[in-house]
């Protein structure tokens, strides 16, 4: 089965990585850290940079043909482990029912000032 890039402009996270790739029914999205898509940087605030990440996720979805909806899986990295309830409050308005499943650790991210990185293996309608 060939191997679809998902190219959305401005997404990608580095100049060596694809925002998601496409095999058969399942897409799978590159780390999205919480940078501000306006100014490029990082808001002190794990809200902010929580729905910022999450908002990447949804557009490269739906570039793919599929949606926030479709998440099977997500893996989420947090710098401070007392983000996790701030954190928790915007993840859980964007996956209100029905929600994927999930594991969130604790960990140094490569990006300075990035508080947050999800990772999501979501599936075509």
């Amino acid at each position: 089965m060939p191997k679809q890039i998902i190219n959305v402009p401005g997404a990608a996270p580095s100049a060596v990585l694809s925002p998601a790739t496409r095999v058969g029914n399942l897409i799978f999205v590159a780390g999205r850290t919480g940078r501000d898509p306006s100014s490029g940087s990082y808001s002190p605030d794990i809200k902010a940079q929580t729905r910022n990440a999450l908002e990447d996720i949804k557009s490269i979805l739906e570039a793919a043909g599929s949606s926030l909806d479709q998440v099977l899986s997500n893996t989420c990295y947090l710098t401070r482990i007392e983000d996790f309830s701030g954190f928790n409050e915007v993840y859980t308005s964007y996956f209100v029912t029905d929600r994927p499943a999930r594991t969130t650790v604790q960990s140094g991210l490569m990006a300075a000032d990035a508080l947050v990185e999800i990772t999501a293996v979501a599936c075509m309608p």
